[in-house]
């Protein structure tokens, strides 16, 4: 039985329709079961809050594969990152007790522990935590999802859509490897067959490009046939670009802090794990990763 966690989520619900189109039944977990039955009525829905102890374990009875997509920037009584933390344990845990025989995780992207952001850190400790609680782990790692609903990329869209000229902080010449939605899901609905490289596979991906923050926000703004002027400066800091973010764009002030400062470090795949593991798949370029999000925006 494969369980997905977070199935509310932009990523969690599009994975739930891949796996009903290669003709699975998944067993969808959240904080509230009544809305995912509302989406997918013909689906079991189980609460899932990973921090209520008390739900997590008949959530996951009878699961053989578990998808976990639980994470949080928004504030809450401590950090997102302690959050994540105890979510990642309890899951891992339970996942144990209940003989699952792998959890699939999709974390970020980035080598140097030492450099990470506090939130790309964070996403690799979670996976710290769910290896060392929990049964086999394959770890997917990405930079931006380009997706309708992704945070990040509606971050970007808002600014290019509402901005005719930008000051922007030096992070947006600090390159990364985007990947479209479409490739994301596809890669997680591949990962619970593959052969397992001990305990612990973490696999890199991203999609077919490699290019800094300004590049997309210049690409962006040409398929909307829009002219943009960017202007970097190297006194914004990343409080402060969150704040302006706050204010000009639909993510809160909250939420684009942490991915502000993981825009600090590059998040580029460096190795071809991806390509041996994984060979029938092709991601697309971020052309046409963004039509298909402005498509379903």
């Amino acid at each position: 039985m494969i369980v997905v966690t977070g199935a509310s989520g932009a990523i969690g619900s599009a994975l739930v329709e891949r796996l009903l189109a290669q003709g699975d039944r998944p067993l969808l977990t959240g904080r509230r079961p009544e809305d995912l039955r509302r989406r997918f009525p013909d689906l079991e829905a189980r609460r899932l809050d990973a921090l209520d102890a008390s739900t997590v374990a008949p959530a996951l009875e009878g699961a053989t594969v578990v998808y976990y997509l639980i994470h949080s920037m928004e504030p809450g009584v401590g950090g997102f990152a302690e959050r994540d933390v105890v979510a990642a344990r309890a899951v891992a845990r339970a996942a144990r007790e209940a003989g699952v025989e792998r959890i699939v995780y999709l974390g970020g992207l980035g080598r140097e522990r030492a450099a990470l952001s506090h939130h790309l850190a964070s996403r690799q400790e979670t996976g710290d935590m769910l290896a060392a609680d929990g049964p086999a782990l394959v770890e997917l790692r990405a930079a931006m999802v380009v997706g309708a609903a992704s945070a990040s990329f509606r971050m970007l869209a808002d600014l290019v859509e509402r901005l005719p000229a930008m000051v922007v902080p030096r992070w947006v010449d600090t390159p990364t490897q985007p990947i479209a939605i479409d490739d994301a899901v596809e890669y997680l609905a591949a990962t619970r067959s593959i052969p397992l490289e001990g305990h612990r596979t973490v696999v890199e991906v991203g999609g077919a490009d490699v290019l800094t923050y300004r590049e997309m926000m210049l690409v962006y703004a040409r398929l909307r046939g829009q002219r943009r002027l960017i202007v970097g400066v190297p006194f914004l800091t990343p409080r402060l670009s969150s704040l302006w973010c706050g204010l000009m764009t639909s993510v809160s002030s909250a939420v684009a802090r942490p991915l502000i400062d993981g825009m600090v470090v590059p998040t580029v795949v460096t190795d071809d794990l991806h390509e041996r593991l994984f060979p029938q798949i092709r991601p697309i370029g971020f052309d046409e990763a963004l039509r298909r999000a402005l498509a379903g925006r």
